[in-house]
């Protein structure tokens, strides 16, 4: 059976740097991406849209962390991702989230993670959308 292949939005990543309990979904998918236990996608606009919103600063404040340490998560989780540059497709729920559309449509069977509740409320077959507790609970069971 092949492994399920995942793309993580930007607001788990942020979740996971903000919360204070270690065992919330959003950390136990942070952790899994740095220890490559999962299978995620990864364009160069992902990329930029992590980098850019830890940087913000009313996150760094919340989360703490530094440049270096910015740049080598950003690079941790480049290292261990399948790289993907998706063509534009069709249009997402939010236009700001077409690129997370793009990078679904590029991959057969993959599926979308995300807090975002208007894209949770879009899943489809085509595009396969899972909270971060319906991730939790579908590695669980596999």
């Amino acid at each position: 059976m092949t492994p399920p292949v995942f793309v993580v939005d930007t607001n788990v990543i942020v979740s996971a740097l903000i919360g204070s309990d270690s065992k919330a979904p959003p950390v136990q998918i942070l952790e899994a991406m740095l220890d490559g236990s999962i299978l995620y996608l990864m364009s160069g606009e992902l990329l930029i849209e992590y980098a850019s919103v830890l940087r913000r600063p009313r996150l760094v404040r919340l989360h703490g962390r530094s440049e270096e340490e910015i740049d080598r998560l950003l690079a941790e989780l480049t290292a261990n991702a399948i790289w993907c540059e998706a063509p534009a497709g069709d249009r997402a729920p939010d236009a700001n989230d077409d690129h997370l559309w793009a990078l679904l449509a590029s991959w057969a069977g993959s599926r979308l993670v995300t807090g975002d509740r208007l894209l949770v409320e879009s899943a489809s077959a085509e595009r396969p959308v899972l909270t971060p507790r319906d991730f939790v609970n579908l590695i669980k069971n596999e």
